[in-house]
């Protein structure tokens, strides 16, 4: 339903701070142009935690109505709160989304039975596919693979980005979901890892600079070039890791300021990465092989 490469959009602020929507939709185009199938607007990489909701809602009207149907769009419309997860839902689905991503309700810690009755809320007052999003280092909580496959049988939860950072977890959901549920790697570097344990694609930080090779990477794996697949994932690893050096977006919003888009730097409590992780994805960026394997000059 929303393809191989699904890219987690930064959201560009302008040096007052201020969501730019200009430059979101320069963003969201040239990401398309460049092998992304489908965005997730406002999730954990476009800072949904210090978006306001007018601000969500304007971004997914400006972003869905710019691409025109160019690609999917998946709202991040997730809470702690099932009231403002169902309001936000309908709203994206009112503007025109594809469908929703929807964590796994942070800081209350909920049961598994909690979790469940969440998403069922959800799933009971929209239409809109629903993409689980398992990733238990932010949330605090985990969803179980039994949980996930008892959410797989609603008809609207259609698939799972599984962040958990763990192969053998998400070799345990793939074996006890329904076939047709999409499993996505939530983790760039392991992207390569779950798609031998029968992941569809990944959801992507990586693809904002490297979409074409990412996709291209997809393509020959399930093509049966496992052997260019793993080239271009040994590849990229560098380019994986390094986004990650600190809180993720910080890096990659410095690594598309160096490359010409003025996605801002992120909202307090996150900060500016430091004179040291500037220089190293400075230098990386301009390194041989890796050039040659990015989308922007």
């Amino acid at each position: 339903m929303f393809g191989h490469v699904i890219t987690a959009m930064v959201t560009p602020f302008s040096d007052t701070g201020h969501v730019d929507y200009d430059e979101a939709l320069r963003l969201a185009n040239h990401l398309i142009d460049h092998g992304s199938d489908s965005l997730v607007l406002c999730g954990t990489t476009g800072e949904a935690p210090t978006l306001t909701h007018d601000e969500e809602i304007k971004l997914f009207n400006c972003i869905i109505k710019g691409v025109n149907g160019r690609a999917k769009i998946l709202a991040g419309t997730g809470s702690n709160c099932t009231r403002t997860a169902i309001e936000m839902t309908k709203k994206a689905a009112s503007l025109g989304a594809d469908g929703t991503l929807q964590v796994t309700p942070y800081y209350n810690k909920p049961s598994q039975d909690g979790i469940k009755r969440h998403i069922e809320a959800i799933a009971t007052a929209t239409p809109l596919p629903i993409m689980l999003y398992n990733i238990p280092s932010r949330t605090g909580t985990a969803i179980q693979p039994s949980t996930i496959a008892t959410l797989a049988e609603l008809d609207t939860v259609v698939c799972l980005k599984e962040a958990s950072g763990s192969t053998a977890l998400f070799k345990e959901i793939k074996a006890v979901v329904p076939d047709g549920f999409d499993l996505y790697s939530g983790d760039d570097g392991l992207t390569i890892d779950f798609l031998r344990a029968g992941a569809l694609g990944v959801v992507s930080v990586a693809s904002h600079l490297a979409g074409n090779k990412i996709q291209a990477m997809i393509r020959a794996f399930h093509q049966g070039n496992t052997k260019i697949a793993t080239s271009i994932s040994d590849v990229l690893l560098p380019l994986f890791d390094i986004l990650f050096i600190t809180s993720n977006p910080s890096p990659i919003k410095y690594a598309l300021m160096l490359k010409g888009f003025n996605v801002g730097v992120p909202r307090l409590p996150l900060i500016e990465l430091s004179r040291d992780e500037k220089e190293k994805i400075k230098s990386l960026l301009t390194m041989l092989p890796l050039k040659t394997y990015l989308d922007i000059p």
